[in-house]
């Protein structure tokens, strides 16, 4: 049975008050109808500055329940169906959802088999009822999820070298599966996942049970917390599960391929201290486990998602990194657990609490255990925060990505850039100050998702008055301020550009 967090009675009830109305109403309505069944789908969008057609307004995701069948290639599209619970925020004769790069066999809304077209890459459905504002809704939809992507489309499924992995940041969840896909509308999650005898399947959240049957596994997990799309994790390859306790007791499970345990066991043993690391700074860890999923693929980049975070295998057994640099990338995706995953951005222009404050203690780390000092980053930071901001915007209102690059929001400017921000916002009103709001900011708002005006309400009132006027500078300038603390600090000069008269 799929989890159900709502009691599916009302549903139904609702769907008896609709059909009632609309027998009462039917003389007047029908010229209505006529013209919405006329009208085009078309897609739709949550108005965000940097991804204008993500997600979708008139709903509210609660519970998606989502089951993969692997055929033990990870070239052939996988059979899926996706379940989704929802309470309507409007009056709705269509719903959409956003879903690309896959083929949707049938839709059902509330039990019944409901009509549905593509609109871009949004999934237009049109319910045998309309759905009226404040009720629960459930949506079924069959389809494909291939992970062989467009080549001008990459993202959704990774391959690996046996098998499949997820990275769907920013906007790639819905090549995947049919959501809702904006990070404003966090949802609990159950991922069901069939696999041929002799792989492995592991996904956010915790196990809930394994079924065997006919030479196939079903590994079935689900989360405890609320959860983005973008920071959805599914692993299925021929892996080993680790297991070790962190602090208080928490399970901290990892992922590997199982050929290269034991390279890569020593650097697995880091993550408890890790965790206690995160914990004196900023408070208890949020969610109910925490793992590195170690890809054996090249992806150029390692990722938050939410208690299982990705990593290249080839980060912890390529001789050419250094210790301290491996471990700091490793706090980097841990600390987003607090900062990006448990607090997440309302908007996309949001981001740079995420990647600065994963920044930040990236370098805290560095410094406090490898002797790599923080204020040497930020100088060098500051140095270049003004040519940062010409070429990818401030941090807090990034340029949007170009035609083509999706991850182009993931500029300097949200990374090194934000956490200059950080220091600057440290130097302003003290490390005391600035400590009791970074635990202030990941307990107001555990779990749920904030703004940067958030951000800067809940600094001011921390430090006993209004800094509106000193994050308008550094988070919206297209000069960086004076550093506090610092006047001899200095941008450097952009290098000057080769050409003829």
């Amino acid at each position: 049975m799929p989890h159900t967090p709502h009691p599916p009675a009302p549903r139904f009830r609702a769907r008896g008050r609709r059909r009632l109305r609309a027998a009462a109403l039917l003389a007047s309505a029908v010229s209505v109808c006529l013209v919405a069944a006329s009208a085009p789908p078309t897609p739709l969008g949550v108005g965000d500055r940097l991804f204008p057609h993500l997600g979708n307004p008139g709903y509210d995701v609660a519970a998606y329940d989502l089951s993969f069948t692997y055929s033990g290639s990870n070239t052939e599209p996988l059979r899926a169906v996706t379940t989704i619970d929802a309470r309507t925020t409007a009056d709705l004769d269509r719903v959409n959802l956003d879903f690309a790069h896959g083929k949707v066999d049938s839709v059902e809304v509330d039990g019944e088999p409901a009509g549905f077209a593509t609109a871009g890459e949004d999934l237009v459905i049109t319910p045998e009822d309309a759905l009226d504002e404040g009720e629960w809704t459930r949506i079924t939809v069959r389809h494909t999820s291939d992970p062989v992507y467009p080549e001008d489309r990459e993202g959704g499924w990774v391959r690996t070298a046996d098998g499949l992995a997820m990275a769907n940041q920013a906007d790639v969840a819905h090549l995947v599966f049919p959501c809702n896909d904006h990070p404003s509308d966090k949802a609990s999650f159950t991922f069901r996942v069939t696999a041929p005898d002799g792989l492995t399947a592991v996904a956010n959240g915790l196990p809930a049970g394994v079924d065997r049957t006919g030479g196939t596994t079903t590994w079935t997990y689900r989360t405890a917390h609320p959860m983005a799309t973008e920071l959805a994790q599914v692993s299925i390859g021929r892996s080993t599960v680790l297991h070790r306790t962190g602090p208080h007791g928490l399970p901290v499970r990892d992922v590997v391929p199982t050929e290269h345990r034991a390279a890569l066991e020593p650097w697995l043993a880091k993550t408890p201290g890790q965790i206690a690391w995160m914990e004196e700074k900023v408070g208890r860890y949020p969610f109910e486990t925490y793992g590195l999923l170690m890809a054996d693929a090249t992806t150029g980049f390692e990722l938050e998602t939410q208690t299982l975070s990705l990593f290249e295998r080839e980060l912890f057994t390529e001789p050419g990194y250094p210790k301290w640099y491996v471990e700091s990338i490793m706090v980097h995706e841990l600390a987003h657990q607090w900062f990006g995953n448990s607090v997440g951005p309302a908007t996309w222009s949001d981001l740079w609490l995420n990647e600065g404050h994963a920044t930040w203690y990236e370098a805290l780390y560095a410094q406090e255990t490898a002797d790599k000092p923080l204020e040497a980053r930020m100088k060098a930071a500051y140095g270049a925060s003004d040519g940062w901001r010409a070429k990818g915007g401030p941090p807090a209102a990034p340029k949007p990505p170009t035609s083509g690059s999706k991850t182009g929001i993931f500029r300097a400017n949200v990374y090194d850039g934000a956490a200059l921000v950080l220091y600057a916002l440290r130097q302003e009103i003290g490390r005391p100050a600035f400590e009791r709001l970074e635990r202030a900011w990941v307990t107001r708002h555990r779990d749920g998702t904030a703004t940067t005006a958030d951000f800067v309400r809940l600094a001011s009132e921390t430090a006993g008055r209004d800094l509106g006027d000193f994050f308008q500078g550094w988070l919206y300038g297209e000069k960086t301020p004076p550093m506090p603390g610092h006047p001899d600090w200095k941008p450097t000069p952009a290098p000057a550009q080769a050409g003829g008269a």
